[in-house]
């Protein structure tokens, strides 16, 4: 996941101009349609769906990366979500700010009954 949005983008600019930008907890979204820069994607909503915590390890390496501690396991659909084709950062576990967007390797249709995890370490954040 690279892609940072102009929210986050205009944030960072604003912090070399000592505008502060408040701290957050990052949750992870899923979507049903491309992300934007702009913050735009349809987010799963409905049938049990939640935003997860994502758990960041400590940023390092000289690409700037980080990624999920511990798996991220959403809670079992009690609907279907549809097709879940990208994911992103949040600053909050609802509404807020779209932080990073990023295209799934493989998109993955999630039906009643089905869960959503993401593993250890395979959500990559990286800021080249």
């Amino acid at each position: 996941m690279a892609e940072l949005t102009d929210y986050a983008e205009n944030a960072i600019l604003n912090l070399m101009r000592s505008v502060a930008w408040t701290a957050f907890a990052a949750y992870v979204a899923l979507f049903t349609t491309a992300t934007t820069d702009a913050g735009g994607g349809t987010e799963v909503s409905g049938g049990g769906y939640a935003r997860q915590l994502v758990g960041l390890s400590a940023a390092s390496g000289a690409g700037g990366s980080t990624s999920n501690a511990a798996d991220i396991t959403f809670p079992t659909a009690t609907a279907d979500w549809g097709t879940v084709t990208d994911v992103a950062i949040m600053d909050a576990a609802t509404a807020g700010n779209m932080i990073m967007h990023s295209l799934l390797d493989a998109s993955k249709a999630i039906a009643t009954g089905d869960t959503f995890k993401i593993n250890a370490t395979e959500l990559v954040c990286t800021i080249d």
